[in-house]
């Protein structure tokens, strides 16, 4: 195989407020020759996900943040062009921490990539979406082992139009509980209910959310699936039901802040007894072929059903596509095509 000249995006400024072209460097260099038990991959989507804009700060974060100079992290997926490694095949699918970059070489655990099993007639961005870890698994380790809903309860999702909150709304709804979705514009929260089979949805663009959460759980909220902090965690914790559960999978609302003020009715856990838990999708590592499974059962089943956004116009394009992702310009989940040999 002749020599590869690839394309990586580096971290070259923290950004302050929203993510800029000028934040990266974009630079070429050649790939070397591959070492036993070493594969070359190039990568055909990137997925763009809230946790990027965090990863570009310096703040205590559950990763060690991106050093300037270094690519920019990201998952993905691509395809195995040369292999020297056992079990990876050339045409082989692999998913994970590809980064912002056109193609990686070397052992598959140092890159962070792992062979996909491919189901016929599933698109790759699947893998990342709807039965991966940015999508499905997120929405399916917080939902139920940390917000442990109960067959008619009470569960509220913010961005539930979006790649997480629309799968952890539907999977709610799975175990039987009453769902009631947060989403922008009046749009997304049809698609919410009309689509994804949500008991309602509350749009925060109009305003009064206090009062909209309240009319909409009128005997309070069990569990809230929070992906957006903000004024809707606010609202939402005016409204809890006694030993309400608050599952904080993100808060994308404040991740283009320098500050945040906490929120107004926080005393409201204490009086509600209400416990309120974090989770991070890489914790759950050992489990994700669980996930993957049950994730897989319920989507050939028609009892899932998620929508995408995929955008072209190669690596240049990937901090265009981030701006969009964190201002809601999107339907579903939203990837990024890095090759025209993408499907």
């Amino acid at each position: 195989m002749p020599a590869i000249i690839t394309r990586k995006l580096l971290l070259a400024h923290r950004p302050s407020g929203e993510v800029k072209d000028s934040d990266f460097e974009l630079v070429t260099a050649p790939l070397g020759e591959l070492a036993e038990g070493e594969i070359l991959v190039e990568n055909l989507y990137l997925s763009l996900d809230p946790t990027n804009r965090i990863w570009m700060t310096d703040a205590p974060q559950y990763l060690p943040p991106v050093n300037i100079g270094e690519v920019m992290r990201g998952i993905g997926v691509g395809v195995v062009l040369a292999s020297k490694c056992e079990g990876f095949a050339v045409g082989d699918a692999v998913a994970g921490m590809v980064g912002w970059q056109e193609h990686i070489c070397g052992r598959p655990e140092q890159l962070g990539v792992q062979r996909v099993e491919r189901i016929p007639g599933v698109p790759l961005t699947a893998y990342f979406g709807v039965l991966g870890v940015t999508g499905g698994m997120t929405a399916y380790f917080g939902l139920l082992d940390v917000g442990k809903p109960k067959a008619g309860e009470t569960v509220v999702v913010s961005a539930a139009a979006g790649s997480v909150g629309s799968l952890a709304g539907q999977i709610a709804k799975i175990h039987g509980c009453r769902v009631i979705g947060v989403a922008g514009g009046p749009e997304k929260c049809a698609y919410v209910t009309d689509e994804l089979g949500f008991d309602g949805c509350i749009d925060y663009k109009k305003g009064g959310l206090d009062e909209a959460i309240k009319a909409a759980c009128p005997e309070g909220i069990d569990v809230y699936f929070d992906n957006v902090g903000g004024a809707v965690l606010d609202a939402v914790l005016a409204n809890l039901s006694l030993r309400a559960r608050i599952v904080i999978c993100g808060l994308i609302s404040s991740y283009n802040e320098d500050s945040v003020p906490g929120p107004k009715h926080f005393e409201q856990v204490l009086m509600r007894r209400a416990r309120v838990e974090g989770f991070i999708i890489l914790d759950y590592g050992a489990r994700f072929a669980e996930a993957g499974a049950k994730l897989g059962e319920w989507w050939r089943a028609g009892k899932l059903r998620y929508r995408e956004t995929i955008l072209d116009g190669g690596l240049d394009m990937a901090p265009e596509a981030l701006r969009r992702l964190l201002r809601g310009e999107k339907k579903g989940k939203l990837s990024l095509r890095l090759s025209a040999r993408a499907e």
